[in-house]
C-alpha cells in the first residue's frame, strides 16, 4: 500500500510541487530574507525550522486533501477493499506514504546542514531535534488530514476541515494558555503544538512530547479507520 500511494504522488505532480515549493520557500527564507543565515550570523538552523513550521503547515493538508475524499466520491475505495486488506491497512499505507513524502522532503534540505557547519561550529543534537519535532509535528498533521479526507466526498472541504482543525494545535491553543493562569492555562498551553516543538527544538526530548505527538497520530488514524467502517465498508 505505502509504495502505491507514494508512487501515485510522483505519478500526478504532487510529490514535484510540493518538494519543489517546499525547498524553494526554505531556501529562500533561510538564506535570502529577514531573519535569515546571514542576517542573524549565527551558525544554526533556527530560520530554516521556523520557515518549515508554517510551510508544512499548510502544505500537509493540500497533500492528505485527496487522500481519502478522492477514492470516496469515485467510489474506487470500495473496489480497494474487495481487495485482501483491512481499513486499517488502508488508512496506514496513506499516513505512511505522506510521511515518507514528507522525510523526503527533510532529507533534501540536508545541504543547509552542510552549509552551517560550514559557516560556524553548530550544535549537531540540536540540529538533529529540530529535525526530529519537524516530523513529528507532520505526522500528527498527516494523522489529522487523513481523517478530514476520510468523512467527505469533496478535496476542497477536506483541506478546509484539515486546516481549520490544525489551527486550533498551531495557533489558538497556545495563544489561550498564555492568557490564563494556573492549571486551565498549562492543560490548553499543552494542547498546543509550539510548546512542544519549542521544547523539542532546543535538543530536550521529553516523554511529555512523544506521548502527545502520539496521541494526536492514534487518536487521528483511529478516527480515520472508524469513518470508513461507518461508511459501511466491509474489511
Amino acid at each position: 500500500m505505502q509504495k502505491k500511494e507514494l508512487r501515485m504522488f510522483f505519478d500526478s505532480l504532487v510529490a514535484y510541487i510540493l518538494l519543489i515549493a517546499f525547498l524553494g520557500f526554505s531556501g529562500f527564507f533561510t538564506w535570502f530574507y529577514g531573519s535569515d543565515v546571514f542576517l542573524t550570523k549565527q551558525a544554526n538552523l533556527d530560520s530554516f525550522f521556523k520557515t518549515a513550521y508554517w510551510t508544512l503547515f499548510f502544505f500537509i493538508p493540500a497533500l492528505t486533501m485527496r487522500s481519502l475524499a478522492e477514492e470516496n466520491k469515485t467510489g474506487t475505495i470500495e473496489l480497494l477493499l474487495t481487495k485482501p486488506v483491512t481499513n486499517w491497512q488502508v488508512i496506514w499505507g496513506k499516513f505512511s506514504a505522506c510521511l515518507l513524502l514528507i522525510l523526503i522532503a527533510l532529507l533534501l534540505t540536508a545541504p543547509y546542514c552542510f552549509t552551517i557547519a560550514y559557516l560556524g561550529k553548530v550544535d549537531v543534537g540540536v540540529i538533529f531535534c529540530g529535525y526530529l519535532g519537524l516530523l513529528l509535528m507532520s505526522a500528527a498533521y498527516i494523522s489529522i488530514g487523513i481523517f478530514a479526507s476520510s468523512i467527505t466526498d469533496n478535496q476542497v472541504v477536506a483541506f478546509l476541515i484539515a486546516l481549520f482543525t490544525g489551527i486550533f494545535f498551531h495557533y489558538i491553543f497556545g495563544l489561550l494558555g498564555s492568557g490564563l493562569n494556573g492549571t486551565p492555562g498549562e492543560l490548553i498551553n499543552y494542547l498546543g503544538m509550539q510548546a512542544h516543538i519549542d521544547g523539542i527544538s532546543r535538543g530536550l526530548i521529553d516523554s511529555r512530547d512523544i506521548i502527545y505527538f502520539g496521541s494526536i497520530i492514534f487518536l487521528g488514524l483511529i478516527l480515520a479507520e472508524v469513518s470508513l467502517a461507518k461508511r459501511n465498508i466491509s474489511e
